[in-house]
């Protein structure tokens, strides 16, 4: 099995060489065959091949069975004319990835202030108010004169159905409860859209609970009372917003995993960004990027009904909880180890799992 690894800017590498070793680690421990197909993209693609991204490595990730993307200086990027690609944004589009999947949990070891929860995030990955990704080309958002900007969102059925289907297929998995998470008191007819189609798909799950929110009010409720909720869906925006707050309330964003999926196809992706100020410092927590990694292992073990994959997956997440409460984390979390030591903790304890 052919993962492709792309370490990206900022403190994407030393993340990612500590997620490397992880992966190696689970392939030796499990029998994986895994190959590992190292590639660039972002600033030093842009160096070498004048585009953050090329149509060569596009081809090369859909011959491969799964990607690992580290962060990217996305912010850096806004002149796609001249090879200024939004990475993570080319990858999504190109590959369909439409469900962004992300866990976000409390952990033993880690003090916290609304108390233990353990919830997804399932947010549509394709449309919604990202101008970038809405039309077949260019972007939504315009400039009508120098002091009036109209941005389009887009809404289509599709997209609801694929990422309802997603959440409550998630569900029947867990706690069995669906939260639909919308403004569709201002946004009537597109959030009332997405509302209809969620409970319609929620109906061929009958045991699944469901529910819905405003997407204001669930930002009071999710710190008020998170454990009340198990998987949550809702449109792009909200979703990016949401699971940045959901990961941060579990202790950081540091260690909130992320899978970008589709049909074919699968994205591992740390939930934060390239941190330019603290590369090359060896004090990023590469926590998040591990995590994404063993959900990507986990969705090539679904896709190709494999027990060594998904039992990878969950060897991954069982050592990463294991060092937090043995205190073996960065000092973003409260610990005093570098990026590579908490990669080479993990990688020791996945031995004895």
């Amino acid at each position: 099995m052919k993962i492709i690894v792309l370490p990206g800017d900022g403190i994407g590498p030393e993340t990612m060489a500590a997620t490397v070793e992880v992966l190696q680690t689970v392939n030796k421990r499990f029998d994986l065959a895994l190959e590992l197909d190292h590639d660039i993209a972002g600033h030093e693609s842009l160096k070498k091949h004048g585009s953050t991204v090329t149509d060569i490595l596009l081809e090369k990730v859909r011959n491969a069975d799964g990607l690992m993307l580290g962060p990217m200086s996305t912010y850096d990027f806004k002149d796609e004319s001249k090879g200024e690609i939004n990475p993570s944004k080319f990858f999504r589009k190109s590959l369909d990835l439409y469900a962004n999947i992300r866990p976000a949990k409390t952990y033993s070891g880690l003090p916290n202030k609304v108390g233990a929860f353990d919830l997804i995030v399932v947010r549509e990955n394709t449309e919604g108010f990202y101008a970038d990704r809405n039309i077949e080309s260019g972007a939504s958002e315009m400039l009508i004169t120098p002091d009036v900007v109209i941005s389009l969102r887009r809404i289509t059925r599709l997209c609801c159905e694929r990422i309802a289907r997603t959440a409550f297929e998630l569900a029947q998995t867990r706690r069995k409860k669906v939260t639909i998470v919308h403004k569709a008191n201002v946004l009537k007819i597109a959030d009332g859209m997405f509302i209809d189609i969620c409970k319609a798909v929620g109906n061929d799950y009958p045991g699944i609970q469901i529910d819905d929110f405003i997407v204001d009010a669930m930002m009071a409720h999710v710190v008020r009372a998170p454990d009340k909720f198990d998987v949550i869906v809702t449109t792009n925006m909200f979703g990016d917003i949401l699971s940045d707050l959901t990961s941060e309330l579990s202790g950081s964003l540091g260690l909130a995993g992320s899978l970008n999926a589709g049909t074919q196809y699968a994205m591992g992706q740390a939930a934060h960004g390239s941190a330019p100020d603290i590369a090359g410092r060896d004090i990023a927590n590469p926590m998040s990027l591990i995590l994404s990694a063993g959900m990507l292992l986990g969705w090539c073990g679904q896709q190709k009904k494999s027990s060594a994959l998904l039992q990878a997956s969950k060897a991954i997440e069982r050592a990463s909880e294991r060092i937090v409460k043995d205190g073996q984390v960065t000092r973003d979390v409260g610990g005093n180890l570098g990026t590579q030591a908490v990669g080479k903790a993990i990688a020791k304890c996945l031995q004895t799992i």
